[in-house]
């Protein structure tokens, strides 16, 4: 993105210090695997369930492929969404905020923003590529529960550098802008 589309977003004194987009390689953790193993298992005996129901004829057995497409979407959704998500994601850090942006299908884009404060917590999952989380927030998780969500720039290869910034924003290290323009 070129600093003119950011005419209107940035505060006066606001300069942009980084700008990024994540990996969006696929990943493998074992919360993805277990799903999709559980996803692989219930296509699986949906489909056994629609071979078995087909020889008694008719058509009932299509009853079967409501389970079978919900048992591959949790089989594939863990493994691509992720990526999918992050290949459509944009990253800014200026001198007194966390931008990110998103643009994905259905939902359309959106642009969030995260004050750096000395009170902002920060942590660094060294890489590569590393990830820095400078906030929470609550997601609504399966059956309606919420439940607390690290929020920061994922899988970016700068990471320790971000993290460097983000720290000396915090220490005042980092000048945050006057207030009567740059």
């Amino acid at each position: 993105m070129s600093h003119d589309s950011w005419a209107g977003l940035l505060d006066e004194g606001e300069t942009i210090l980084w700008q990024g987009r994540p990996d969006g390689s696929v990943t493998f953790t074992i919360a993805n695997l277990m799903t999709s193993l559980f996803g692989l298992a219930f296509a699986g005996f949906a489909l056994f369930w629609m071979i078995m129901a087909s020889q008694a004829g008719g058509f009932f057995w299509m009853f079967g492929l409501i389970h079978f497409c919900v048992g591959c979407g949790l089989a594939a959704g863990p493994l691509f969404w992720d990526a999918f998500r992050r290949r459509h994601t944009w990253y800014t850090l200026t001198n007194q905020r966390a931008f990110i942006a998103t643009n994905l299908p259905f939902k359309g884009k959106s642009l969030d923003s995260y004050p750096m404060t000395a009170d902002t917590p920060l942590s660094l999952m060294d890489g590569p590529p590393a990830t820095v989380y400078f906030a929470a927030g609550l997601r609504r998780g399966r059956n309606g529960k919420r439940h607390h969500t690290k929020i920061g720039f994922e899988r970016i290869e700068e990471g320790r550098e971000v993290f460097r910034m983000m720290r000396d924003i915090q220490s005042g290290d980092m000048p945050r802008g006057n207030r009567k323009g740059s």
